[in-house]
Parts: C-alpha cells; structure tokens; sequence
C-alpha cells in the first residue's frame, strides 16, 4: 500500500492550484487579445479556448460565458477595494469612501502589486470597454456584494440602506461615465491606470459641483433645504 503524506498533498494541491491560475490567466489574455483585435461582438467562446489552446469544454469550467472573464476581473478589483475601504476612517461618505479605496487600488495596479490585475490589462480592457456597448451595461449595472458589505460596515448601516444603494449607484454611473470616452480623450496619455486616477477624481469633483446646483435656486432664491 502507497502511503501519501500530509506534504505530498499539499505539494499536488499546490501544483494543480497554479496550473489552475495559469490557465486563467492564458484564456483571461487570449480573451482580451481576440476582442481588441476583431471587437467584443464578434468574438465568440470558441475562438477564445482555441487561442488559448484548450477545449471549450475546459473554457466553461472557468468562466460560464464570454462576459464572465471580464466580470471575473472587476471582481478581483472589488475584492481589493472592499479591503481599502474597510482601512477608511468611520462616517466616510459612500462616494469618496469608493473614490479614495479604487485610488488605492489602481496606485498598487501602477506599482505592480495589483495581482491578477495589471496596467496592460487595464489598458486592453478600457480600449475594448470603450467599443462594447454590451460591457458598458454590464459594467453599470455589476454590483458587488463584498464591496457593499464593507461600505455598510464603514457606514453603520444594513447593506440594503438606501443611502448606500444610492451612493453605489452613483459612483458605478460615475466611474462608467468617466471611463466610457477615455480613448477618446487620452490626448496621447498613456492608457491605463493613472488616466482612470485622473479622470475618477475629476468625475468626483465634478459630480460634488454638480450637487450643489441641483439644490441651488438661483440668485434671489432659498436653497432647497431637505430633512433627513
């Protein structure tokens, strides 16, 4: 009889657990690669597993659908901001609690210690982002559980809170907005994560601004006053 040690197993579970991670990663690059070259639309499972020399079959074991490897990446994204956010000091407000923890998250991305996510990625997905009418409603409409736990906890409210909700609306509308014409607008920056820092934050800025005027009523006028 074979006796397999306690180390032995860990070792296989170790090798089958980066095996696993490589092949994530090789069908994560052959996805990105394949959607910027012939567009999102016409990029099908298929040509993705055979790019990345497995078979479909294998492909659907990591991700149920082509949208999923994108999805998959905004989730390791989530998972890191949920951790910044639950470093914030409590009674932060929803929306620079979001801005401040992606900026955290994105400076790491720039300085190689984003993981799974990195500056080339982000790179590729923003210019695919931004001819996918198909992901910019996903994007908006991804909401993330984790994320929303800690902003719940950092604001001492149950996750269904509407102030929450509504803070993690408005910021998915904000950071969708702001990212939806960065191609476009790059004016020879390189794309990546710094650009997305930089247009996150001027977004925020521009969406306090914002706030402001909607309550305002001109000169002359009270400012609508709502209570709590």
């Amino acid at each position: 009889m074979t006796v397999v040690s306690g180390a032995s197993r860990g070792t296989d579970l170790g090798l089958r657990e980066r095996k696993k991670q490589r092949t994530r990663a090789i069908l994560i690059d052959a996805a990105l690669r394949l959607c910027l070259e012939q567009g999102y639309e016409h990029t099908t499972v298929d040509q993705i597993a055979a790019a990345a020399e497995v078979s479909p079959r294998t492909y659907s074991r990591y991700f149920a659908t082509k949208e999923a490897v994108f999805l998959t990446l905004l989730d390791d994204v989530s998972e890191q901001v949920a951790v910044e956010v639950g470093r914030l000091p409590h009674g932060t407000g929803p929306i620079e609690a979001l801005r401040s923890a992606h900026t955290a998250v994105l400076t790491r991305v720039l300085d190689r210690r984003g993981g799974a996510v990195t500056s080339d990625r982000v790179a590729l997905i923003l210019r695919i982002f931004n001819n996918a009418n198909a992901l910019q409603q996903s994007a908006f409409e991804y909401r993330s559980t984790v994320v929303a736990g800690a902003l719940a906890k950092l604001m001492g409210v149950e996750i269904g809170d509407r102030r929450l909700q509504l803070g993690l609306s408005v910021f998915s509308v904000l950071i969708v907005t702001a990212c939806a014409d960065l191609v476009a607008d790059a004016e020879g920056a390189p794309l990546g994560p710094a650009l997305m820092i930089e247009r996150i934050n001027e977004a925020c800025e521009q969406v306090a601004g914002f706030a402001a005027e909607l309550f305002s009523t001109g000169p002359g006028g009270a400012d609508v006053v709502t209570n709590a």
